[in-house]
């Protein structure tokens, strides 16, 4: 599928079937734009010692550099979670992620300080951005994450310990599936 963007981008979507059910990918040659959970299904079930997969079902045979990477890092998060941290992430292209801008900041912190199996806070997220009084605001750049996966939103928890909304509420389910399979991997 190609699409054609005020700012000359040539959309390509990549279908993928993940233990969360399909995701789809949306990037040009500049880079990835988003990554939509379907939750067309149930998460899969979690087992320490099964492999899980993430596979191509549907989407162009050529892809660019960037949407390659992006497939090549959700397919090691689903299979071995514990190799990403050494796998380089594909270029973003989505404006939410340009910028100096807090919801900008905000993502770009997140991806870079809270590492595979933790968590941080909304409010101590706000504090690491530079605004420590902006816990809601974090809570409304965790809900224009363009990339979700890549930019780990479903790591932001709330203070008092408890997961939090992800996907408007939705996708609850699918956060707490997410954090048990990145501790499993990590202890496994």
């Amino acid at each position: 599928m190609e699409n054609r963007r005020k700012n000359q981008c040539t959309l390509k979507t990549i279908s993928l079937l993940s233990p969360l059910g399909k995701i789809q990918v949306s990037g040009c040659e500049n880079g990835v734009h988003t990554i939509q959970i379907l939750m067309d299904v149930a998460p899969a079930e979690r087992s320490g010692t099964a492999p899980l997969s993430c596979v191509v079902s549907d989407g162009p045979a050529e892809r660019s550099p960037e949407l390659q990477r992006c497939v090549e890092w959700l397919q090691a998060y689903f299979s071995e979670p514990w190799t990403t941290g050494s796998l380089p992430l594909p270029a973003f292209h989505h404006p939410a992620l340009q910028g100096d801008a807090f919801t900008s900041r905000v993502l770009r912190t997140l991806l870079r300080e809270v590492k595979l199996g933790d968590t941080v806070s909304y409010k101590r997220l706000a504090e690491m951005a530079g605004n420590t009084r902006a816990a809601r605001a974090v809570g409304g750049a965790m809900r224009r994450n363009p990339v979700p996966l890549l930019i780990p939103c479903h790591r932001v928890i709330s203070s008092s310990g408890q997961s939090g909304a992800y996907m408007g509420g939705k996708g609850d389910h699918l956060k707490q599936w997410l954090l048990t399979h990145e501790r499993l991997k990590i202890k496994g």
